[in-house]
């Protein structure tokens, strides 16, 4: 080819194919929607459901195969769909608020969720995150559907049929839908929650469809009231019908709104002129901006497969609550205090999960969007007197910690700006000295004995003490870290310096671990390392006493030194997973983690998942290299069981991405990314301020984990950390890739990440 068209002429056909290529940079093709389906209440492999949406959006799309009002809303081995709901859903635990189901029938108009259910087959289901379609055996008909943030178009495809019927189903415990027969529409809405609304709380929606009813019904707590246009009960729901030809395609444009019903109208343009292919088209593109991001390039396909299904998840949550009102102004309806107020709100998310990786993921990643999520942090404290930390639409009483502390903190010290920080600062004080007066959950559970002992004693009746101590610790740590990047003062400051250092008072030098203590200052002689008890949250001691993000050297002196804190670290992998598995009754966390056969690593679980990071901060990074690559190959799979636990709205899924890119952020609040192994042979990651990160890895394939050089910008670099101001400055980082240890790098102390205790 060069001889015939010139070197000139080949270089441009090569630049052209390089600029094709780019864009025909396909991320989300590789997303399956499935992955972490396949999960039931006694063994979560994710405890995911389909969602099909757009990146951060306020509604999410499902197949729903349970029962109304059954957390596991879709099973991967379940046969039948009984509706495609509209969720909101951030977990089977936290369970649903605002949602309703629509679902196509032919033959009688029915609205039993039994009776309307039909077969399907995974063999004729499409699941994109952008597009969602699936053959109803039972009606013969095929659904799909493809969303904006606050709307969807749904398109089914009917058999010829003079009874075909589509059911709209405002679900139980408060609803209500009115027929509009002349406009082909349904409006409604439902009221059903789990907690964490207000009395006020509503989802008003609307469906519009694009073929006129020739029946239509009201159902009245389950009874079928043909002709009847609207119903307002416990249960409402609506049939309306016509007759098909073949493969007749009837289209139906849905939106909702927590505002009002003439909000949801406004919500339904969103769709615009398009039909659904166009408004698919337009979500792949959405999906593709965001996932493009980062861009990996390797050999081995079912790794990128799970990367991108990872990072698919990973922003999702937490969801976007706001609304644009007629004159475009951003609007939310407060799930604190009922109100229909100015600005951002978010939720869905529990901060207990997501401090860890996810928010610093977004730090890094997407800080605009984090932007926007701080925003709305200030109105929740303005509208509720406290900053959530589990928001599920509200305060929800769950978890432990006052993780709330390390978001706020990570942001502003990663450089977010653009929003009412001095509000937030109020805020974190406020949360670390006092209790929400109904959610316990929210603010500090124990705060008075913390502030007293220096930790939560074991025999104050305040359960998951050892738990909550580690957290406040930490917290302490953030909050002080954030009071020095704002110029606070000492005297407003240094409180929380002295109170970062509480995680010592739990420290039992007998097991060299964490325990939990009496207020006179005394370790139980029957505590068990192994045990899942009361002390802890939803794990033992083996999982929680590296819960010392800010201090791992302060934790290290405690045990004795590198040597003997590496060989702690080296036991969690050792003892039996089977060990403390009679301490209590059975939580599915507890056999999750003795399946996985990797000792008492629990990775399904989320105290213990930047442990492995630790061997970092004494001198033997390989070890790290070792056990995540193993975790990374391991325990995640772009398959339907392809987590080891909770996925937790992006947590699980943001430890991998992080992980796979070659390091991880052990400590929010800090401006390091501790080192690990690099998955892929070339990473870029394209920066909000326009610069780019360029990871690659030399010789990376399966049995090359270790890393054996590295350089920074072309520059040799040995430390064991990499600093976020480098990354955004634009950084080229190179890894040298071997099968075999190399056990001089990162092992000398000037190397070694931060700790507190190194702060003079």
């Amino acid at each position: 080819m060069v001889k015939k068209i010139g070197f000139l002429g080949a270089l441009l056909f090569f630049s052209f194919l390089l600029k094709l290529s780019a864009q025909t940079f396909d991320p989300v093709s590789y997303v399956s929607t499935l992955v972490g389906t396949n999960s039931k209440y006694e063994l979560s492999t994710g405890n995911t459901y389909p969602a099909t949406a757009l990146p951060w959006g306020m509604n999410f799309w499902s197949p729903q195969t349970g029962k109304m009002g059954d957390g596991w809303m879709y099973k991967y081995t379940d046969d039948k769909i009984r509706g495609f709901k509209q969720t909101h859903q951030p977990s089977p635990w936290m369970n649903d608020y605002g949602q309703f189901s629509i679902m196509p029938l032919t033959g009688e108009a029915v609205f039993n969720e039994d009776e309307r259910a039909s077969w399907f087959s995974h063999k004729a289901e499409i699941a994109k995150p952008y597009y969602y379609s699936v053959y109803l055996a039972d009606v013969d008909v095929t659904t799909e559907i493809a969303p904006t943030e606050r709307a969807a178009m749904f398109r089914f495809t009917f058999p010829d049929s003079k009874n075909s019927f589509v059911v709209a189903d405002a679900f139980d415990r408060g609803s209500y839908v009115k027929i509009i027969p002349e406009e082909n529409k349904i409006v409604g809405y439902t009221t059903r929650n789990s907690g964490g609304v207000p009395d006020n709380f509503r989802n008003y929606f609307v469906i519009v469809f694009d073929k006129p009813f020739t029946y239509y019904a009201v159902v009245k707590d389950g009874e079928i009231s043909k002709g009847e246009k609207e119903f307002e009960g416990n249960h409402a729901g609506a049939i309306i019908g016509f007759e098909t030809s073949n493969n007749e395609q009837v289209n139906a444009r849905v939106a909702s709104s927590f505002i009002s019903e003439e909000q949801a109208m406004l919500n339904l343009k969103e769709l615009g002129n398009d039909g659904l292919d166009e408004i698919a088209a337009k979500g792949k593109a959405r999906w593709n901006e965001v996932l493009g991001k980062i861009k990996v390039e390797d050999d081995n396909i079912d790794n990128l497969r799970t990367f991108y299904s990872n990072l698919y998840r990973t922003v999702l949550f937490p969801r976007n609550l706001s609304e644009i009102d007629a004159s475009g102004n951003v609007m939310h309806y407060s799930p604190y205090n009922g109100k229909v107020l100015p600005g951002y709100m978010f939720t869905d998310t529990g901060f207990w999960d997501t401090f860890r990786s996810l928010f610093p993921f977004l730090n890094l990643v997407y800080p605009s969007e984090n932007q926007k999520m701080q925003e709305g942090l200030v109105n929740a404290y303005k509208e509720s007197g406290f900053l959530p930390e589990w928001a599920s639409p509200g305060h929800r009483d769950i978890m432990v910690g006052n993780n709330s502390a390390s978001v706020v903190a990570d942001a502003y010290v990663k450089g977010l700006r653009g929003y009412d920080i001095e509000t937030l600062w109020e805020a974190l004080k406020h949360g670390a000295n006092s209790v929400h007066p109904k959610v316990r959950a929210t603010g500090r559970t124990g705060y008075q004995q913390y502030n007293q002992y220096g930790y939560i004693p074991n025999d104050a009746s305040i359960d998951q003490n050892v738990a909550r101590t580690l957290e406040y610790a930490y917290n302490d740590w953030t909050i002080y870290q954030l009071g020095k990047a704002l110029n606070k003062p000492e005297s407003e400051i240094g409180i929380y310096a002295q109170r970062a250092m509480n995680y010592k008072n739990l420290y039992n030098p007998k097991n060299k671990l964490m325990a939990g203590r009496a207020a006179d200052g005394t370790f139980s002689d029957s505590f068990e390392p192994t045990d899942w008890s009361r002390d802890f949250t939803e794990g033992n001691s083996w999982h929680y006493s590296w819960s010392v993000f800010h201090d791992p050297k302060g934790l290290m002196n405690l045990m004795g030194g590198k040597k003997e804190f590496v060989n702690m670290l080296d036991s969690v992998f050792i003892i039996p997973g089977s060990e403390g598995m009679k301490s209590r009754g059975m939580i599915h966390e507890m056999r999750e983690m003795q399946v996985m056969d990797m000792g008492q690593y629990a990775h399904g679980n989320q105290p213990i998942q930047h442990m492995v990071y630790l061997y970092n901060y004494a001198g033997e990074p390989w070890k790290g290299q070792y056990w995540a690559r193993e975790i990374m190959d391991k325990l995640y799979a772009a398959t339907p069981d392809g987590y080891c636990g909770d996925e937790d709205n992006g947590q699980t899924s943001a430890w991998y991405v992080f992980s796979s890119l070659g390091f991880y952020p052990v400590c929010p609040g800090s401006d390091e990314y501790i080192l690990g192994s690099p998955l892929f042979k070339s990473v870029k990651i394209e920066l909000e301020n326009g610069k780019e990160v360029s990871i690659k890895a030399d010789k990376n394939e399966k049995e090359n984990r270790y890393i054996s050089e590295m350089k920074l910008n072309g520059k040799k670099y040995t430390k064991n950390y990499l600093r976020h101001e480098d990354l955004m400055k634009g950084a080229k980082i190179n890894f040298k890739m071997s099968p075999v240890p190399n056990k001089n790098r990162g092992a000398d102390e000037k190397d070694f990440p931060y700790s507190f205790s190194s702060e003079e």
